[in-house]
């Protein structure tokens, strides 16, 4: 055995890393012979700010301490004095099992905004490289962590945190995201305290029940103002974030993938990639947080030629003939469809070889020749005839027992020896790691996308993993996250102009890694507008509502049983990406006009609703509200719902602090042509006025007093224009 080194303190001296945006700043402390340590990650301190002192000598040492501070690092690890969670947990075969960084190097990128640090421990012979870039126009720093083992034998890791995060000891607040399907993002509202908080999530995607991601608050802090900080993990599979409190008063943040027993084993040479954190902070409030993260995610999304065109409206055949789709009624809902100014039509499930039900089918992916004897050339013609570009439903990451596909491949299932086969809605899920399984999906998708002009794919993605053993029996939840990214980029390299949808049942596949490969997710498979209210906040406070697939649906509500009017299913599905999920064809005339007014308002809005800020707020009286518009507040919709019947006399105003106090605004209620059914119980002159030509009115009283709403029915909408003069 080794005699054991004596204890020494860091010999080389201080180098302050500092990165600034626009509004925030994150300095660390690197000694070449240490992990860096963290001493700021908060809002934008003045150019040239540096700690006035080395970390360790602000610290006296209390009392039954170690004799050697160990604060807060970039990669805390287990084992050599840091008994907070660590970024790092591995081992070699049971020894090793303890880590500590020997040596730091600083690499920059970009000066001020992006460097990498490379962390190596000699004694654990493995290297961690982390890598930090602050974006300035978003203020949303992204992270990732790559583990390399530089040792002879294999690296086992439990654990590789994407980054841990300081948070000041003023927080008092998590918010998070919890639900099922059909009822996501679910805020939930914790207070920290000594006491860890953790969130792990093992159901092998994203999930509908536990959303990877939170933000974190300041005393006093609101929609509109006060110190709040988020994070996001950008994966699309299981995942764990933890806050924990440290003896000095702060709280670390960490955030990473959930690994299952195996999947961090590393040969030597091999290394280990952390999914992207993306992080952010505001002294704005909760709207000023998101403008940061939708900044972020808009920066990166992939669209087709390059910008985002304007977001057609779509209809979706699903809740309209579930699997009974043939050719002749489908057309004539197309037909009913284009009438009311549908831009996209989508055929949902049912359409492929067998499907008549959900306990088949899935895999065979060609035309049924019982519904479409003369494949889907004829109806693609008949929606393309009409003006509608055709889009198609697949879920390819599955198969049914029931199947051409697995009665040929059985084996191509993830299974574990021995265990019983556990199916989800009938269904197993495809181990499209194996490159035969993925070639195979590849080769049907490609046929389809070469043979017909289908401009659009809803991918789904409608159950959880279970038994996910891979061939060779190693746990295959993370290689399958991996491979449907590549399956995702092989299939837009090849058709480059198609548009994808991400689905999962809903809300069980929503974050920005999909959202590098993907354009639209399905926000829930509950249309009812009154949940959707709830659903559509909380999406909103990471991801931008271009992006976010908000429906028409019928009345009464399929997942609920509850009815709304058209008027308030349109106005809650109106600023995300519209779409409609019912039978035009049983519409009577009247809610056939109301629709397609509502649609041709839509596509006035759409691009003030998709480019710029977004703003949420609620008044004490059952009313919550989103404003949309740009930047500079000059011209914004206000779209303001009331969820529950009122309590109060009179309706309290709506205060809009974004506006500008010394411009004047020209105020104006919208509604669509053919709107009928007066949602207000009674008026007064002002709100006539507002209904007319509009009514000027002072930025700084709109901002301060607020505008008036009208005494109104619950579960209605009020919508209003305010264009600066």
């Amino acid at each position: 055995m080794s005699v054991p080194l004596p204890v020494s303190l860091p010999s080389a001296p201080a180098e302050f890393v500092v990165l600034n945006s626009r509004r925030s700043t994150l300095v660390l402390e690197a000694h070449a012979d240490e992990a860096p340590l963290w001493r700021y990650w908060g809002p934008r301190l003045p150019d040239g700010a540096r700690p006035d002192a080395p970390l360790r000598d602000t610290r006296p040492l209390p009392s039954f301490m170690l004799d050697f501070d160990q604060p807060l690092t970039l990669v805390p690890t287990f084992g050599v004095g840091w008994f907070g969670q660590s970024a790092l947990l591995a081992h070699r075969d049971g020894l090793s099992f303890a880590q500590a960084i020997t040596a730091c190097e600083v690499e920059w990128i970009t000066p001020q905004r992006a460097v990498r640090l490379r962390l190596t421990d000699a004694v654990a012979q493995l290297r961690l490289d982390v890598t930090l870039a602050l974006d300035d126009a978003s203020d949303v720093l992204v992270a990732s962590t790559t583990l390399t083992n530089l040792g002879d034998g294999v690296l086992d890791v439990q654990w590789l945190a994407a980054l841990t995060l300081p948070l000041p000891g003023r927080c008092d607040t998590v918010r998070s995201y919890a639900g099922q399907h059909v009822h996501e993002f679910l805020l939930q509202t914790d207070p920290l305290s000594r006491s860890v908080w953790r969130r792990e999530n093992r159901r092998g995607r994203t999930s509908h029940d536990c959303f990877p991601g939170a933000v974190v608050t300041t005393p006093g802090a609101t929609d509109d103002a006060g110190l709040v900080y988020g994070a996001h993990l950008a994966w699309s599979g299981n995942h764990q974030q933890s806050i924990e409190w440290l003896h000095d008063g702060q709280y670390q943040w960490q955030l990473g993938e959930w690994l299952a027993p195996g999947e961090g084993r590393l040969a030597p040479g091999a290394t280990l990639h952390t999914p992207e954190l993306v992080a952010t902070l505001s002294n704005a409030g909760y709207n000023g947080l998101a403008a940061n993260f939708h900044t972020e995610l808009r920066s990166r999304l992939n669209w087709p030629g390059g910008t985002m065109k304007p977001r057609p409206v779509h209809l979706n055949t699903w809740e309209g003939f579930y699997f009974d789709v043939h050719p002749g009624p489908v057309k004539e809902l197309a037909t009913a469809a284009a009438a009311v100014g549908i831009e996209r039509f989508v055929l949902d499930d049912g359409w492929f070889h067998q499907r008549h039900h959900d306990r088949a089918a899935l895999g065979d992916w060609w035309p049924d020749e019982s519904k479409f004897p003369n494949g889907l050339g004829d109806l693609v013609a008949h929606v393309n005839g009409l003006g509608m570009e055709f889009g198609l439903w697949f879920e390819p990451e599955m198969v049914n027992p029931d199947s051409e596909l697995f009665r040929s491949h059985p084996d191509w299932a993830l299974q574990i020896d021995g265990r019983p086969l556990i199916t989800g809605r009938n269904q197993l899920v495809l181990d499209i790691s194996r490159p035969e399984a993925s070639d195979y999906l590849f080769g049907k998708l490609d046929a389809l996308l070469t043979e017909l002009p289908i401009r659009y794919i809803k991918w789904d993605h409608n159950r959880d993993l279970t038994t996910a053993g891979l061939a060779d029996g190693r746990a295959g939840y993370r290689a399958q996250v991996h491979a449907a990214y590549a399956l995702f980029a092989r299939l837009r390299a090849a058709h480059p102009e198609v548009e994808i949808e991400s689905c999962s049942g809903g809300g069980g596949r929503i974050d920005f890694a999909v959202l590098r490969h993907t354009h639209r997710v399905w926000t829930s498979d509950c249309i009812d507008a009154l949940s959707r209210v709830d659903i559509q906040r909380g999406y909103l406070q990471f991801f931008p509502p271009e992006v976010m697939g908000a429906h028409v649906g019928t009345a009464p509500a399929h997942t609920t049983g509850r009815t709304q009017g058209m008027a308030f299913r349109a106005a809650v599905a109106l600023p995300g990406h519209l779409g409609v999920e019912l039978d035009v064809r049983h519409l009577n005339q009247a809610d056939r006009n109301e629709l397609a007014g509502w649609i041709a308002l839509y596509k006035q809005l759409r691009e003030r609703l998709h480019h710029g800020r977004v703003w949420q707020g609620q008044t004490a009286d059952g009313v919550v509200w989103q404003l949309h518009g740009d930047e500079a507040a000059t011209d914004l919709t206000l779209l303001a719902y009331r969820i529950k019947p009122s309590t109060h006399r009179y309706t309290p105003a709506v205060r809009l602090p974004m506006l500008l106090a010394d411009a004047r605004y020209l105020v104006q209620e919208l509604q669509p042509a053919g709107a009928h059914g007066a949602a207000h119980h009674t008026s007064a002159p002002l709100f006539e006025q507002l209904r007319g030509a509009g009514v000027e009115m002072a930025g700084a009283w709109l901002a301060e007093a607020g505008l008036p709403l009208p005494r109104a029915l619950a579960e209605t909408a009020c919508i209003v224009q305010l264009r600066r003069l």
